[in-house]
Parts: C-alpha cells; structure tokens; sequence
C-alpha cells in the first residue's frame, strides 16, 4: 500500500545513473534531535503510513519524542525482512503450512499464507561437534547432521518452493547472524524503486549483531516472525534510547571480546532490559566494524531490545571488504548523508539516559562461570574460579576421604604435566577443598591410552564458535597466530580438553588456508568441526566415554571455555558445570593450560621443547602481526566466492527429493515434522476472555529462569518423556538427535518444556530437573505428566517466577511448551522483553508481583489453588486493565499488574494468540 503521506516527505534520490524513491524525515519537526534509530523508525512511519495502523499522530508523536518520559506512545513497525535461523525456522514454516490449511478449512484462499517481505533462513544450528580433533571431522560431522535431519531439510526445501520470498541457505555454509553481515544485510535496501533503511527482526535474539552494520534489528519469537512474514507490524512503544558514548582506543594485548564481555557488565548493572542502546562519539571511528558487530550482538545479554552503531567509513570499508557492489556500496553512503543517518562524532542528540566508556580502560577477561555478565579479569580468574567452585562441590566429600587432603600447597605447580611418555599425564589442581572437601583426582586412561588425572576445574572443551567472535578476523586470526606460536614452543593441547573450531562462514577458512595457520590449529586438536553455532547452543556433542565416564563417577566440576555469547547452566554440555565465555585467542590458551586452576597471566601454560616453561606472554601475538595478516589474507575475493551461489547448496543438498504443493502433506509417522494443534476448532470469530478459576501451580521458580531453563534444549535423555515418547515411537537411542532439531514436532517439544537438567522448581526442594508435584495425589512426577494429569481433570495452571523470567535467548518454544502443558498465565517479579511478548503471543497471560513483593513475601508456597479475576476487562475494547485481582484459597489476596503493554498485544491476547488474530484477519480481508 502506498504511504498516505501527510507530511510531503516522498522524494527523489539520485545516486550515479539510479534514481530512488525515499522518504525524507527532515520534513517531520523534532527529527534533527532525534537518536539514530529513532530516525529510522520516523523513515519506517513516513513510509508505511496508512490512515489505521500508522497515522500522522504517530509520526508527530515520534518527531516530539520526550526523552526523559517512560514509554507509553504505542506505533507499528514494519521490518523490511524477516530472518531465521533453522531451530526456530522450522517450527515458523510448520506454523505457516497449517494456517495454509486452517484458511483452507475456513473457505479462505491458501495462497494468501505467504510472507510478504523477504524471508531468509540459514540452517546453522544442526550441527553437532560428534567428531573433532581428526582430519575428516568436517565431512563426518556434515554427514551425520543430514543422516539425523533428512525429514527436517525436506521440509524446508517445500517451503523454499511452496512460499514467495522465502530462501533457505543450506547446511555447512555459514552462522546465520554472520552470513546476514557478510551477505545478507543490505545496510540500505533497494526494492520496487525505493530505498529505505534496512530493517529486520529475526528469530534469533543474536540478530542484534547486525546492529553493527548499522542495521535496525533485533530478535523475536518465532511467532511474531511469523505475522511479520505476512505483513503484521511489530506492536512497540517508542522505547527510551541509552547513549553509550565512546572515547579513547583499546590498549595492546586486549579483543574485541574483552571490550563486548566489559560492555556487557556495565549495561547489565545499569539496567536496560527493553531500552535501546546506541553507540556514539569520538571513540565510535576507532571501534572496527567487526568489533561493532560482536557488541551488538551481545544486545540480549545486557537486556537491551538492540544496540546499533550508527552508518560512516568504517561500514563503507566493511560493505566493499566483504564484496557487496559498487552500486550497493554508493546507495548507502548517499542515502545515509541524505537522510542524516551518517556519524557525526560531535553530534550530542537526545537521549534518556547516558553512559562513557574510555576504550584505554578495558582489560583482558573472561565471563563465567554461568552468566554472560559476570565478567572475570583475566589476571583474576583463578582465585574467581576457587570461589565460584564452592558452589558446585559438596561440603560432605567421599566418605572414605573425609580428612583426606590431596590437594598440593598453593604454592604447588598448578599443572604439574610430566612430559615424560611413559608416564601418566596428572593434573593437580591447587585449589583447597571447596567448603572443606577434599579433592579426589580421578586417574583416566583415554580411547588413545594415554593416562592422566581428572579434578575440579579441569577444562573439557575450548571451543572456537559462534558468530559473536568467530566473525571478528582480528580474534580469529590473533588465536590462530596464538596456536602457531604454541606448535613452534613445542605446546599441545592437554588430553582431556575436547577441542573444536566452528567458524562462522566459509571466509574465514579461506583466509586461515591463505596465511598458512589452518596446520598449526590442527595440531592443537582445533580441527574444523563445522560451520554452525555447535558449542554455544549445546551442540558441543559428547564428551570421550572415558572423560564423561569420570566426571560422573566423581561427580567432578568439569569446565568449558567457548568463544560464544552464552554460557547458562546445562546449556553446553550436561557433563559440564562451569562454563566461561572467552575470546578465541584465550580459548587456545586454556586447551593448552587444560585447567581453571591456573593464573595463566603469571603460570606457564606448559613446558617448550627446550625444557623451560612457556607462558602467555610468550605466545600472544602482537596487533601487528595479527594485522599483517589480515592485510594479505583477507579481501572481497574470498568474501565474493564463499557467497558466489550461497542458496544453492552442495550435492547433498541438491539430491534431497522436494515435496511439492500448495499444502504440505504431513507424515503420520513422522518424529521431526508434525502439524501442530494451534487452529484445531478454530472458529472465524474468537471466544469471549474467561477469568481464571480453580488454578494450580505447575512450578515454582526463582530469580534468573532463562528460556533455556524453560524451552526444551540439548540432547534428549532416555528416561525423560521426550525420549518415551522416540522410543514409543521405534526411534533407537542414537538416532534421538537434539530438541532442537525437532522443534517441527510439538509431541517432543512440549514433553521436553520445563525439562532442563539444572531447573530448580520450588515445589520439589533440592531436585534439579523437570520435575513438580501433582497436587491431585501430592506425588512427585514430571511436569509433563503433571501437566497431563491436570488437563485431563480441567484444572489450567499458572506458574510462579521470581525477577527477569525468561531471559536469554527468544525461544518461541518457552512460549509454545507453557500455552501446550495448560498454563494460562505467569506471575513473575520481572519479565525479559521477548518471553513476555511470547507469552502473549501463545494467549498466556504475563501478569507480576505488585512492587517490592514476590511469592515468599506475599507467603504463598505453590501448594495453593489461585482464582484471577479482572481477566475479562480485555473483552471490551477499552483500555487494557492495569491490574486484576488475585486470590488463594489459602486467604492470599494481592492486585497483580497485567503486562500487556499495547492495544495490538491486546488484541493478540483476545484472539487467542497472534497467529489466529493474523488468520481470521486474512479471513476477513
């Protein structure tokens, strides 16, 4: 639909020989002042105006944006496309083939079930690391990742066909948030003779790292994907904009992860969960774009909705560094000065709130050892470690070593490798007993029969992945010239540590090959494994029988050290309790260090071939030699051919048998791809919103709860409901895969929500896992049989949470599980911005604690029976209830704030959730 513009912004852009329609904002008062993001969304409101969703109050509203005001102006943005990666892909495309047949059924038009913008999806997060440290870990890996997902990659390859605007990069290519800076992005589209901002929101809240391209983007469920595929805007208030000004340059010896994990820590601390952060000032022309890339993308773990880096030279470079055409490369430095999206160091525009940062100030550090924004100075880490192992180790010990202290004196070696080959590799950790246990080094022999000795703190896996490092060449090519270093000392890698290189595209094992470094990290084990996410969202694959087999005998605190952006509990690998996040460069070091226990700032990582100790000093490459490389290695030739034909896909690819038709012909006997339940009785009109009588609760849960706590994630165990539910089913045990990769099929997805390993449900005190109490017997039981019990018996369910539920990644299905087990609402203190938009998007009601009070304030157990009334004030149509009334049976009585915080989040909740809203609109148009 054509703008109606009010304000007389259409125009003319001339660039060379092209001539673009745009849409000016300098005819809109206030926009001179404005943030840079803000000044895109005025683009977006000038260009989408309709007269309904998007009226010239709202542009007015953002031209005169208060900035020091709360949010309370809701607008309508329309992302210019749509990206996904292949978890929440699938699931998206599974939704999408069954409202083709729920129009259908209703006597709409199945073809009007396509997205109307582009939609790409990568398939990246397939990949498990099962093979590493071997020549053909790559091709076996790929091998083993089409064996497990056939069904799943046909189905997408339908989709490709079936729907317009719908493109699929296939498996082995790349990361998807990396392959979108190094091909996808736009900067500034070009599309039906316009131009205009590139925007995007995708299902992956890791979508934020285009941010650094000065893309305006961020991550959403699944779901609301979805409806923006078919043309539904984004539902948001005009949010508060954070500055984050920049000064100063970074010392010697620090990366770009140090700065991000820096960064992270201090918005964190100040608080920005549904704010938008934006980067300017003097210090912006001296941050890389690829530094800017790995701090964007990091927006989820401080809580912001984006953090974006304004357009100048350094996004010019990067555009013609990674091949994009001259014409392209013209369009955006043309249209960004045009439109006063271009960086002007001086400039101070309004914003809500402020921060600095002197680059000079940033430090070496590590973040661990189970949240992104803990972050630990490197030269601290050790003694971090000690304490932080105090929470993992029983006090009471082996009971036959309960006065036993074998750990050395502190001032011991704290890696003491005897280099002698016929003798044992040991590692002795030089840590005191955590809460006076003693330690128990495990003596190990591994499948290669090399002997060593396990204990606390020995790290397992040092993992290169993901896109937030593994796109940035300075700390790729600065840990590949660090392992080369390593190899001429005469270092290894320790024998108990998994090691394993993923990058994020295919660019950069070209530039490793064309600098002569792939050799030197396969010596260290750091093979590549594939290019997908692996590691850092619990692909890291098993460990060797023999290492897993001592952890759990000995119920040891095995660590792991990633270059990746999240480290929560149970998401790396279920042996696994401490996990640090850390630059590529550092996760070498600690493969050869192969302990926590160990101040490599001012320890040897291990003995050289001469005899004499090697420390990190010793190894680190300089910022000139990293550099140097750079500058031979790395140009738009490597770039162009990694992406010369990036849709197209290899042999295997090619060969996979495409269903075809306008619907989707379901297999009964599927296991991976299912038509889910979600328009089952739908009718063309919605229900009238019910109060909430006679609820249980199906969990209790404390501060902290990440969707990772929450949607079902990693591999899935034998004795879980999920893996009854396979084996039910005739599917062997290692043909189980990851719930991720069947995120198609709600029967495994809903079995395997709530069901992570390190969940602590209140209603069972001291049981990690999915467990709760059935209130109908007072038994112990899985929440997925609870929640069986329950439906069966028509009592709905609410769950109880304490500060930033569902933080972490945008998981659709912690949404989709919650709506499917019967949950009807959640009562937390806090609420992550997109769990709380997905709740609603599924019909879960997201209501909160009244202010300085939660559940054990209020005295309320989990053993109650809840009654919520006020619910049906959304019926209406007026405006949305600030709060409802809460009671217990057991006399508890409290007004809780409904957080559906716009009229479109409304309307969602009246329809029943978003896609049924999109679908009768489609029904209706």
């Amino acid at each position: 639909m054509a703008s109606l513009d009010t304000f007389g912004a259409k125009s003319e852009l001339r660039v060379g020989d092209a001539s673009y329609e745009i849409f000016t904002i300098d005819k809109v008062e206030g926009h001179d002042r404005l943030p840079y993001s803000l000044k895109i969304l005025l683009e977006n409101l000038l260009r989408t105006e309709d007269g309904a969703n998007i009226k010239a109050d709202h542009i007015r509203a953002l031209g005169g944006w208060d900035s020091s005001a709360d949010p309370s102006v809701e607008i309508q943005f329309t992302p210019a496309r749509v990206l996904m990666q292949d978890f929440t892909g699938v699931p998206c495309v599974v939704d999408l083939a069954t409202m083709r047949e729920a129009v259908k059924e209703l006597g709409g038009d199945a073809t009007k079930v396509n997205p109307l913008a582009p939609a790409e999806l990568v398939i990246d997060h397939s990949v498990i690391a099962d093979l590493f440290g071997r020549e053909d870990a790559f091709a076996r890996n790929v091998e083993l990742e089409y064996q497990r997902n056939r069904e799943r990659y046909q189905f997408l390859r339908w989709g490709q066909t079936a729907f317009n605007e719908f493109k699929v990069v296939p498996p082995g290519t790349g990361i998807v948030h990396q392959v979108n800076i190094e091909y996808l992005a736009r900067t500034i589209m070009e599309r039906n003779g316009q131009a205009y901002p590139d925007t995007v929101v995708g299902t992956d809240s890791h979508t934020t790292m285009v941010n650094g391209l000065g893309v305006l983007g961020w991550g959403v469920g699944g779901i609301e994907a979805e409806a923006a595929m078919l043309g539904q805007p984004v539902s948001m208030l005009i949010p508060r904009v954070v500055g984050f000004k920049l000064s100063g340059e970074m010392p010697a010896g620090t990366t770009a992860t140090d700065l991000v994990l820096t960064i992270t820590e201090m918005l964190r601390e100040h608080g920005v969960v549904s704010k938008f952060v934006e980067f300017y000032g003097p210090g912006v022309s001296a941050v890389p774009l690829a530094n800017r890339a790995t701090i964007g993308n990091m927006s989820p773990e401080y809580g912001s909705t984006c953090a974006i880096f304004p357009i100048d030279g350094e996004t010019i470079k990067y555009l013609q560094l990674t091949g994009r055409s001259d014409e392209q490369v013209a369009l955006v430095e043309a249209y960004a000065k045009r439109q006063g999206l271009w960086l002007d160091p001086q400039a101070e525009p309004d914003y809500s709130e402020r921060l600095e940062l002197d680059l000079s100030t940033i430090v070496p550090s590590l973040a661990g050892p189970k949240r992104p924004q803990d972050r630990v100075p490197l030269n601290s880490a050790k003694p971090m470690f000690r304490d932080a192992l105090t929470n993992y180790v029983q006090a009471t010990g082996h009971a036959d070593e309960a006065s036993e202290e074998s750990f050395p004196a502190s001032d011991s070696p704290a890696n003491a490798i005897s280099d002698d080959s016929d003798k044992p590799h040991k590692f002795e950790s030089a840590a005191k007993g955590a809460n006076g246990r003693p330690s128990k080094p495990t003596r190990v022999t591994d499948e290669d029969g090399v002997e060593f000795e396990l204990d606390h703190g020995a790290v397992v896996i040092a993992a290169i992945t993901s896109c937030t490092n593994t796109s940035n060449p300075q700390v790729m090519i600065g840990a590949a010239l660090l392992a080369k270093n390593a190899v001429d000392r005469g270092l290894t890698r320790k024998p108990w540590v998994k090691t394993t290189l993923a990058p994020g595209s295919k660019v950069v094992m070209d530039y490793y090959d064309r600098a002569g470094l792939t050799p030197y990290l396969d010596k260290l084990g750091f093979n590549l494994v594939g290019y997908g996410c692996t590691t850092c969202i619990g692909n890291s694959g098993p460990l060797p029988e023999a290492i897993s087999a001592a952890i759990n005998a000995e119920d040891l605190t095995a660590v792991s050290v990633l270059s990746g952006n999240r480290n929560f509990e149970g998401r790396i690998n279920p042996d696994v309790k401490m996990n640090y996040l850390a630059s590529p460069p550092l996760v070498v070091a600690y493969a050869l260090a192969g302990t926590m226990d160990l101040d490599i700032t001012s320890e040897p990582l291990g003995t050289g071939s001469d005899g004499q100790p090697v420390y990190l000093n010793d190894i680190w490459p300089s910022a000139k030699e990293v550099d140097d490389v750079i500058a031979s290695a790395i140009g738009a030739s490597g770039f162009s051919s990694a992406y010369s034909d990036v849709f197209a896909g290899d042999e295997r690819w090619q060969s996979l048998p495409t269903p075809e038709g306008e619907t989707f012909d379901w297999a009964d006997d599927s296991t991976y791809v299912r038509k889910p339940p979600y328009f089952e009785g739908m009718a063309a009109q919605p229900s009238p919103v019910e109060d909430i009588a006679g609820a249980r609760v199906l969990a209790k849960l404390g501060d902290s709860v990440t969707t990772d706590h929450i949607s079902p994630a990693s591999s899935i165990k034998t004795d879980s409901p999920a893996g009854k539910y396979l084996a039910e089913h005739g599917v062997p045990r290692h043909e189980f895969n990851s719930y991720g990769s069947r995120r198609g099929n709600h029967e495994v997805m809903i079995r395997g929500t709530f069901a992570n390993i390190r969940l602590r449900n209140q209603l069972v005190p001291g049981v990690e896992g999915g467990f709760t109490v059935n209130h109908l017997t007072g038994d112990q039981t899985t929440i997925y049989d609870a929640s069986v019990a329950y439906q069966e018996a028509g009592i709905p369910l609410v769950i109880l949470a304490g500060k930033e539920y569902g933080s972490g990644s945008s998981r659709d299905w912690a949404a989709k599980g919650t709506m499917l087990l019967g949950v009807r609402a959640v009562i937390a203190e806090s609420y992550e911005r997109i769990h709380r938009s997905n709740l609603i998007g599924m019909g879960v009601l997201p209501l909160q604690f009244p202010p300085k009070t939660n559940a054990e304030s209020l005295g309320l157990t989990g053993t109650e029976t809840f009654t919520i009334t006020g619910v049906t004030a959304l019926n209406d149509g007026a405006d949305i209830p600030s709060t409802v009334k809460v009671r217990t049976d057991t006399g508890v009585e409290f007004d809780a704030d409904v957080r559906i915080d716009t009229p479109g989040e409304a309307d969602y909740y009246r329809h029943g959730g978003i896609l049924q809203f999109v679908l009768r609109k489609m029904l209706h148009s």
